[in-house]
């Protein structure tokens, strides 16, 4: 048992110490220049796309802008790639320190394509990125004349063509760069027709007192703005609330009702031991009783413990800084390396808990257990790389960076998942029950309607999401726009409330299935523990028609398809909690009580 703890807190450290340094490898790398008067500052053009439609974007240079005579693309890391970022050499020149009134990029004819693939861009409100030393710059290709137009045929459409750069300098740092169209330098796109068009941009630098590791602060503060905070302490307390509420329920009706149990079971056991019993009591029998299908049962279980596992590090790194504002890629790192670091954990739990269950095909069950969320995952980004791939959106992953992935899961995910398996095994841990199991089990008596499972799954889900639904706003529209979210304390009070409140509405449900001799509470607390995943997903309806602009066939397939793999991961995390939480309560009753 000490070799197991001081495996596990071993590999605790290791998956701390690997995300850290992987992660904060994209935070330092380049990032810290200092400069003189008259040095090449690096800047690089990254996107284009829609700007309502977040996951679909095209390279810089899909458009027919001003290509620059050295061409270089940027070697990016894993996060950066599956963050849909493609960088490369921007046509502008900012030199530190070198002031520029009007430096022409290029003079170019568009054709009648060119012409109207720039108005198809103006037309959806397309916008671009770059990064110079670093930080990141976005504006928008061009504007849509509509004043005065009822008839869209009458619109108008011109694309900017001279760019203002003014950027902030202290000493030899950058730190601080806005870009803005002349409103006066357009060009009409309004008719297709072959156009000469001389693109330019100015640059100004000035100076500033801001520290260099300050430079990030104004993009955190968007979000840490005193409306936003407010909102979020709403949230936060209408959480607490829900908690209190529901606390409050347990401890004056459930514990005082368990009590009563508790008197009246030792009464009648003193009284007359031929009574026939009723209630939880009476099922003492079959309340241990292994679950069906106990080798998805176990698997499940596993899966969720590591994602609970994954999502408790990921907090660790917010937490400790490292998720600052356009760290590019970082979060997909981080996802990705330590859930291969952590597919042990999966393993044991799953191994372990199967064989205390009296499974004997173990290897099937690490199987399961490997595929059961990796599956879904994996035929998820299969349809929708092939959509990324059909529409040409960076978005499509390149072969390499798939081959490295699947080299990750191979050599890393797939080693850790059996080595843990087979620690689970040899765990020989037995099933902790403290009663005896009858031989044969007791017939349920019927039930109404709404002790059924689906009922039981809807009331268990409302109270956990009703206690997350304020701040889901802003997380999608964070993943899903363009707003940015840095208070990640706040984030993880509500997710620690999202457990309590998970455990506990588990464990109410959990003691008046029992109440009612209903005894296949396995399942029942795992789905319940879940089903606030399905909420979540239905929300995603919600937020897709109601508060957002996103549209097409691609952004609808990435949304709904990337979130059902989000919303499933958390119903097998919460349905994880959830059974823990029922199993610990179910144990503490029936050792409470002297059963034949």
């Amino acid at each position: 048992m000490k070799k197991l703890t001081g495996s596990f807190a071993g590999l605790v450290i290791a998956v701390v110490l690997v995300s850290c340094s992987v992660v904060t490898k994209v935070r330092s790398d380049g990032s810290d220049h200092k400069y003189k008067a008259g040095d090449s500052v690096p800047l690089y053009a990254n996107k284009v796309g829609p700007f309502h439609n977040p996951s679909e974007t095209y390279r810089y240079f899909d458009l027919p802008f001003c290509v620059p005579d050295d061409l270089k693309e940027k070697k990016e890391a894993l996060g950066e790639v599956l963050n849909g970022d493609r960088l490369v050499s921007a046509p502008y020149k900012l030199d530190f320190l070198a002031d520029k009134e009007s430096e022409e990029v290029c003079k170019r004819t568009l054709t009648k394509e060119q012409v109207a693939q720039f108005r198809k861009a103006v037309t959806k409100d397309y916008y671009f990125q770059m990064y110079y030393d670093d930080l990141p710059i976005w504006g928008f290709l061009g504007k849509v004349d509509k004043e005065g137009k009822a008839d869209p045929s009458d619109y108008k459409y011109y694309l900017f063509k001279h760019l203002q750069f003014d950027i902030f300098y202290n000493k030899d740092r950058v730190i601080e760069i806005n870009v803005r169209p002349d409103p006066n330098a357009l060009v009409d796109l309004t008719e297709d027709k072959d156009i000469n068009v001389d693109f330019t941009y100015a640059v100004k630098w000035k100076e500033t007192n801001t520290p260099f590791e300050k430079r990030m602060d104004k993009y955190s503060q968007s979000s840490s703005l005193p409306h936003h905070l407010e909102i979020h302490w709403f949230s936060i307390i209408n959480s607490c609330v829900t908690v209190l509420l529901l606390t409050g329920f347990l401890a004056t009706i459930l514990m005082r009702v368990l009590k009563n149990d508790f008197v009246k079971y030792a009464h009648d056991e003193e009284v007359a031991d031929d009574q026939e019993e009723t209630g939880w009591k009476y099922i003492h029998g079959d309340v241990f009783r292994f679950p069906k299908y106990k080798s998805l049962f176990a698997a499940a279980l596993g899966s969720g413990t590591q994602l609970f596992t994954l999502t408790i590090f990921i907090f660790i790194l917010a937490l400790v800084g490292v998720f600052y504002p356009y760290n590019r890629g970082a979060l997909f790192t981080a996802l990705v390396v330590i859930y291969a670091l952590t597919s042990g954990i999966a393993g044991y739990t799953a191994a372990s808990f199967y064989c205390q269950l009296e499974g004997t095909n173990w290897v099937r069950n690490l199987l399961l257990t490997g595929s059961l969320f990796c599956a879904p995952l994996f035929l998820t980004f299969c349809f929708l790389n092939t959509v990324a791939i059909f529409y040409s959106a960076t978005a499509a992953l390149p072969f390499g960076t798939i081959v490295v992935i699947v080299l990750i899961w191979a050599l890393v995910t797939s080693p850790l998942l059996v080595l843990g398996g087979i620690a689970g095994k040899n765990s020989k841990a037995e099933f902790q029950a403290p009663v005896r199991t009858t031989k044969y089990p007791r017939e349920i008596p019927p039930l109404p309607w709404y002790r059924g499972t689906l009922p039981q799954m809807a009331m268990a889900g409302f109270l956990p999401f009703s206690a997350i639904y304020i701040e889901l706003y802003y997380i999608f529209a964070s993943v899903w726009g363009h707003r940015i979210y840095t208070i990640y304390s706040i984030l993880f009070i509500v997710f620690i409330i999202l457990l309590i409140v998970t455990a506990f509405i588990t464990v109410a449900l959990t003691y008046f299935q029992l109440a009612a001799e209903d005894h296949e509470w396995w399942w029942r607390s795992f789905l319940c523990g879940g089903s606030t995943g399905l909420f979540i997903y239905s929300y995603c309806l919600y937020y897709y028609y109601a508060r957002s602009d996103m549209s097409g066939f691609m952004q609808t397939s990435f949304f709904f398809g990337y979130m059902a793999c989000i919303c499933y991961g958390f119903f097998l995390m919460l349905g994880a909690v959830g059974f823990r939480a029922a199993l610990f309560f179910v144990r503490h009753i029936y050792r409470s009580i002297k059963c034949e």
